[in-house]
């Protein structure tokens, strides 16, 4: 048993760490900003205990990053899982209500007082094997999402809509010849031909977007000036 237990609390912005004895007495608490030197300012806090062990909560998850660097600086570093904290903090004090003080001294307490460490070692070549699948399955969960959309949008377009898989091009070579004059259907013809397949450059939609939505308002401000008796609330801006 190490005879200093360190807690951490990892949050996006900055970690607070918290240092308490065998017998679960407070030596020390420092809270650091998230930084490129976060680990070296913890280890240099913590430089009066020699016999240290961190405990860092979710260092499967938020807390990966700043638990790798320790591991990195020759630190010996243990997992705490966030539900293992809570239990600490509610039968420490009868409720779950997370503070970054409290929930470090949990972290330590709990990793202290737990017969199955789970030690953190660095990140070999199973980690890229985690990184892949979990990018491809975004990428999948992307493309189903166009597709999905592309089908809502034809289905307002085309008589019994696409009945087989469905890419932008085949929706926008599936559209009607001639949409007519009406608006609606002129907007949503423009949906699968502006639809970017997963993995192009799609930060010009959001513009298109907005575009489309001035060109519109121009649109109906024309209309209602051809109204009789129709006034401006506005007066028109100058450039």
């Amino acid at each position: 048993m190490a005879a200093v237990m360190i807690g951490v609390d990892p949050h996006k912005a900055s970690h607070t760490a918290a240092a308490i004895g065998p017998a679960e007495e407070p030596l020390g608490q420092v809270r650091v900003p998230a930084s490129v030197s976060q680990a070296g300012q913890l280890v240099a806090w913590a430089a009066g205990w020699p016999e240290r062990t961190w405990a860092v909560e979710g260092a499967t998850g938020l807390g990966n990053l700043l638990a790798q660097q320790l591991v990195a600086a020759g630190e010996q570093v243990v997992d705490v899982l966030p539900k293992v904290a809570a239990r600490v903090r509610l039968l420490a004090s009868g409720n779950t209500n997370k503070n970054d003080a409290n929930d470090a001294r949990s972290v330590a307490v709990a990793a202290l007082r737990s017969p199955a460490r789970r030690p953190v070692t660095a990140e070999a070549h199973t980690a890229v094997l985690k990184v892949w699948p979990g990018r491809y399955r975004d990428l999948g969960r992307a493309r189903t999402q166009v597709a999905g959309r592309l089908h809502a949008v034809l289905c307002d377009l085309v008589p019994g809509g696409f009945s087989r898989e469905i890419t932008a091009g085949q929706a926008a070579a599936h559209l009607p010849v001639r949409p007519g004059r009406r608006r609606p259907p002129r907007a949503r013809r423009r949906i699968p031909r502006r639809s970017a397949p997963p993995g192009r450059p799609a930060a010009r939609h959001p513009r298109q977007a907005r575009h489309g939505g001035r060109r519109l308002g121009h649109h109906l401000d024309r209309h209602l000036r051809r109204r009789p008796g129709h006034r401006r609330r506005h007066p028109r801006r100058r450039r």
